[in-house]
């Protein structure tokens, strides 16, 4: 039954700020803002709680995050290092239970309902999870612990950093009423105006509003809505043996049509994603170019590999020939750029080449090289030559 079931969700306070700060003593208690220079219209990937309270946040040009907090320190984003780190804390997950499903590289979802007669209660487990990330690795978690998926992700935000949230079935309603409607999943921005317009702007409203008239705004998402306003969630935590997809994405403060400058941010997100795969031991058959206008139309090529890499030297060529086939047909100004890898398998699993290609070796060796020089210098601590 879904009432019995004991769902934590874990998140990881401020992540890259955190392991920045973390592998940089000097850094605690400052204000820290992980990103893309401003210089190259880069964006805050993440910032330090210090930072946050200036305004700063995640998605931000870093020349805006700059000017709120003109005394904070730009960090370069390190993924391999994140990545490393995400690894181990998953590691930990899967000391108290096998049924984690990740969300992101900081956060994931864990069912421990079968581990409560071996491990203790559901907080019990998640209170020595979150002891287990502090004494092992140095860094803050949230948790959220409630009957289910949406429950316990809501609980993990309502008290950060270095919160523990219980949501029970007895106290959900008292929680969930107060909240904005926004809180809920699937009600963006957009659709969140129109309820507000109609006066409705609290999960109580929302809750007591006739989902006929309801049905006007949120068409045949009005039964799943109403559900989460009551608490209602029965997805169970999916495990997952290969991760589904590792993609990159930027989306500028002003639309960008020069295309030497387009595919100079595509080589900087091939070679993060390539890195990436490389970090979590994956290799990719499919990769996808997004494009979005500037009027907000969206478009994705694909490209299926004739064989599986992580080899930054093949995703390079294969991203560059999507895009100059897509710049010669339908070139425009885009507001967004994104590069991703999908259909992913094991590194070392699948049909294996007979014989190895010493080119290709080559290239692995240049990339092992420049994944441990980027790990601790930083993304721009080494740079490949332009197409």
């Amino acid at each position: 039954m879904t009432d019995r079931r004991h769902i934590l969700h874990i998140d990881m306070d401020a992540f890259f700020a955190s392991v920045e700060q973390l592998d940089n003593p000097q850094l605690r208690g400052k204000t820290v803002m992980v990103g893309g220079s401003s210089k190259q219209r880069g964006v805050v990937a993440a910032c330090s709680y210090e930072a946050r309270k200036f305004g700063v946040h995640s998605a931000m040009p870093m020349i805006q995050a700059t000017r709120l907090c003109p005394h904070g320190t730009v960090m370069p984003v390190r993924m391999a290092r994140y990545v490393e780190i995400s690894r181990k804390i998953h590691h930990i997950f899967h000391n108290f239970t096998p049924f984690v499903e990740p969300l992101s590289i900081d956060e994931a979802f864990l069912d421990v309902t079968g581990c409560i007669k071996l491990m203790g209660s559901a907080e019990t487990i998640g209170q020595n999870i979150k002891k287990e990330i502090k004494e092992k690795i140095g860094l803050t978690a949230s948790v959220g612990l409630a009957p289910n998926k949406f429950l316990a992700k809501l609980a993990s935000d309502l008290d950060k950093p270095d919160g523990f949230v219980i949501i029970t079935d007895q106290n959900k309603q008292q929680i969930l009423d107060a909240l904005p409607i926004s809180r809920i999943w699937g009600i963006g921005k957009v659709t969140a105006e129109k309820l507000n317009k109609i006066g409705i702007k609290t999960i109580a409203q929302l809750r007591n509003t006739s989902p006929d008239y309801l049905r006007k705004i949120l068409n045949n998402q009005t039964e799943t809505i109403l559900n989460l306003a009551q608490g209602i969630d029965n997805r169970n935590v999916e495990t997952a043996t290969e991760a589904k997809s590792i993609s990159a994405e930027q989306t500028f403060a002003k639309d960008i049509d020069t295309k030497e400058t387009l595919l100079e941010i595509l080589q900087g997100q091939v070679e993060e994603v390539s890195a990436r795969l490389r970090a979590e031991f994956f290799q990719t058959r499919t990769i996808t170019l997004k494009m979005r206008y500037s009027d907000f139309r969206t478009i994705t090529k694909s490209q299926t590999l004739q064989q599986p890499t992580n080899t930054t030297h093949v995703l390079l060529q294969e991203a560059q020939d999507i895009f100059n086939n897509w710049h010669k047909h339908t070139a425009g100004p885009l507001r967004l750029l994104g590069f991703g890898a999908a259909n992913l398998i094991e590194q070392g699993k699948g049909q294996q080449m007979l014989f190895s290609d010493p080119e290709e070796e080559k290239f692995k060796k240049v990339d092992s090289a420049m994944d441990e020089i980027r790990k601790k210098f930083g993304n721009d601590a080494l740079k490949r030559g332009k197409w």
